[in-house]
């Protein structure tokens, strides 16, 4: 009997022990197929280019006993490896629990290859590393739109006043960019303050980050909440009243209520919204849609405080619904197919920020197998 052929796909770049760690791991079920992006997807996708080229990358792998052999994907974007995978016809599909989304699921049992999700578990005696940490310790947070969303821009404000719900993300995973998390604002951060957080009060901190992001010619304005959400820990309600900056800032820090948060919510990854996607055409914008969005952030704001998770699904639920109501093109027929899967056993979902690509976050008790979790900055920097 033939062994086993197993597929592996990433960066690999600034090879550490976490690496090496999964590897092993995955080289447990046949021979290791190790198939890499190449520089250029790299760049596109992470927005920077990788430490070691594509052929040291290629090189460093092949030189692990536990690999067989190593292959430069010939696609690109997320997907990178279709052309691989048709050609290696693995039997076994390995992923970590950051690498995992629903696309690679189904193309696994499209083909009947098993997928398998790994945790990150560091060899005994080391510490977990990825190559996040390494590449620079930054400890900038992200920041997590939860409710009220599209009401920090004053065309969608003006016609009723209502509030953003914000929770500050501590950099635990390399979310994608373009997918919702505040990304290019964190990416402004890091130009402005290297790798962390000025001390200073924290509104005027938000400001300078804004203006920053949004200098005087600017055409498409970033909301406010998303510098405010990066720059003010915990959970955050942002009231507007038709402006570019909320009139009023209320800030939680209760330990008990964030991680309510943190143990109801769930990340499934869709990828990062694609080039030319435009979630502005054939809005539907007027007074009607802006009050269900402003009632149904209040209504999550009140579910929170209270710990009541089906309340928080619902109104979570709201929210994403009067979003799509306006915004049509937050979703498509893959994402649906997405929610379709998963709300079954979930209390409410919506998309990362804008939508489009991203992360389907999802309120509900039971974990979701390679799901993402989060963790909420608490008090200072």
């Amino acid at each position: 009997m033939e062994p086993s052929c197993v597929m592996v796909t990433g960066c690999f770049d600034l090879l550490h022990s976490g690496h090496v760690a999964f590897l092993r791991e995955a080289a447990k079920h046949g021979d290791l197929h190790v198939c890499i992006g190449s520089d250029a997807t790299v760049h596109a996708l992470k927005g920077r280019w990788p430490i070691n080229d594509q052929q040291e990358r290629k090189y460093m792998l092949e030189a692990l006993g536990c690999v067989s052999a190593v292959h430069i994907n010939s696609g690109g974007g997320q997907m990178d490896f279709l052309n691989e995978f048709a050609a290696i016809k693995p039997d076994v599909f390995v992923v970590n629990s950051d690498g995992h989304a629903e696309a690679k699921a189904t193309l696994c049992a499209k083909h009947g290859t098993r997928y398998l999700v790994l945790e990150r578990i560091p060899h005994p005696g080391l510490k977990a590393r990825s190559t996040t940490d390494l590449r620079n310790e930054c400890t900038i947070p992200f920041r997590l739109d939860l409710a009220g969303g599209w009401l920090d821009q004053p065309f969608v404000s003006k016609h009723y006043a209502g509030s953003v719900l914000t929770v500050s993300i501590e950099p635990t995973h390399d979310f994608n960019d373009r997918s919702g998390m505040s990304s290019s604002t964190r990416k402004k951060a890091m130009e402005l303050w290297r790798t962390h957080l000025p001390d200073g009060d924290r509104e005027q901190l938000a400001k300078v980050l804004f203006g920053y992001e949004n200098p005087p010619g600017t055409t498409e304005v970033s909301g406010s909440q998303d510098s405010i959400g990066i720059v003010f820990p915990g959970l955050n309600k942002l009231h507007f009243e038709g402006g570019y900056w909320p009139t009023h800032i209320e800030s939680v820090h209760d330990a008990d209520v964030l991680t309510f948060i943190e143990d109801h919510l769930q990340l499934v990854p869709l990828g990062p919204r694609g080039e030319g996607y435009s979630v502005l055409s054939g809005t539907r914008i007027d007074a009607a849609g802006a009050k269900a969005l402003a009632d149904a952030a209040d209504a999550c704001w009140n579910a929170i405080h209270a710990k009541d998770a089906v309340a928080f699904g619902t109104a979570f639920r709201a929210s994403f619904e009067a979003q799509v109501a306006m915004f049509p093109h937050m979703v498509d027929e893959g994402i649906r197919a997405v929610i379709a899967k998963h709300a079954p056993g979930a209390l409410g979902w919506k998309l990362s920020g804008a939508g489009g690509g991203g992360y389907l976050i999802l309120v509900r008790r039971e974990e979701v197998p390679g799901a993402l979790r989060i963790k909420i900055r608490r008090g200072g920097y």
